[in-house]
């Protein structure tokens, strides 16, 4: 990490393993991306945030479904007003992989992956990007967790056998939330659902407008108003340009999640070359995801609303 042949340091560890390694790429001076959560604590977090500023590195979280050449068509059309205010932002993140008990993974350890697993897993994901896209904060929620499977299997008996551990953390949660440019919403998360594999989907209803784009389904982008529904496909004519920027295949030809991922990492090194791609989410907005998992976690143990600082 110290070396001076190394110019980025990727940290793809467990959560709990962030924190201590992003310090020690940022005392080394190296440019910095960290897989989500940056860190398991808000303490933490800011900490990060400040050491990389004051670093002058790239400092990135890889937010990757912004990079649908979809997603970004949609901000545009938020951005120049065609959706008309935002009022109603509601959806889910949905996948299967965790929906019996005989499925383990380290995340359902708070001591390695956190007090919150689904919702600081892909919850986080979800409300980055309606956050990025629509241009509002969520300034308030009230959320509820849920922990469907309470025990788990394991390998971890003695004679190689199957071992049995209580779980810490939720395996869905619920929220409804406002903003601060005065829309209300909803999202459900859950890794508990059979059949959904990574459905991220969501709404924006605009008072001209509605658009709607699934993970799942990538390649088009639902608008609806009054007179007409139209899919949006990638690659059409008439698309934004930062749309088109992340357009690299021809139409036709699918593009997925792992051009997203190739797009965020190229955003991340012209970034160290010196230039100032647009949306790159940096560790700003790996803080936001700690101080949103910290407010949901907070609602659902006081179940109450909450304010959601900054």
């Amino acid at each position: 990490m110290t070396s001076p042949d190394v110019d980025v340091v990727h940290i793809c560890t467990p959560n709990y393993l962030h924190a201590p390694l992003v310090r020690l790429a940022l005392e080394a001076v190296k440019h910095v991306v960290c897989e989500k959560p940056l860190a398991t604590s808000r303490a933490d977090a800011e900490g990060l945030v400040a050491i990389a500023r004051a670093a002058g590195v790239v400092a990135a979280v890889p937010f990757i479904y912004r990079y649908y050449p979809t997603v970004r068509e949609a901000r545009s059309r938020v951005a120049d007003g065609s959706s008309g205010p935002i009022r109603l932002i509601h959806g889910s993140y949905l996948q299967d992989w965790l929906s019996t008990a005989q499925d383990h993974n380290w995340r359902v350890d708070p001591a390695m992956g956190g007090a919150s697993r689904t919702f600081a897993d892909i919850g986080v994901h979800w409300c980055d990007l309606v956050e990025f896209v629509t241009g509002h904060r969520i300034t308030a929620l009230a959320a509820r967790l849920l922990t469907a499977v309470p025990e788990r299997m394991t390998g971890e008996g003695l004679d190689g056998s199957p071992g049995v551990r209580r779980v810490g953390t939720e395996d869905a949660a619920t929220l409804i939330f406002e903003t601060d440019r005065g829309a209300v919403g909803s999202l459900v998360a859950s890794q508990v659902t059979p059949g959904r594999k990574n459905r991220l989907w969501f709404s924006l209803d605009g008072a001209t407008t509605s658009m709607a784009f699934n993970q799942e389904l990538p390649e088009s982008l639902w608008v609806g108003s009054r007179e007409a529904t139209t899919l949006i496909t990638r690659g059409s004519a008439g698309m934004s340009q930062s749309a088109q920027r992340f357009s690299v295949l021809p139409a036709g030809h699918p593009q997925g999640y792992q051009d997203c991922f190739n797009s965020f990492v190229s955003d991340v090194y012209a970034a160290v070359a010196g230039e100032t791609p647009a949306g790159l989410p940096q560790f700003e907005d790996g803080l936001r995801a700690t101080v949103l998992t910290e407010a949901v976690l907070a609602s659902s143990a006081s179940r109450s609303w909450v304010e959601v600082p900054g």
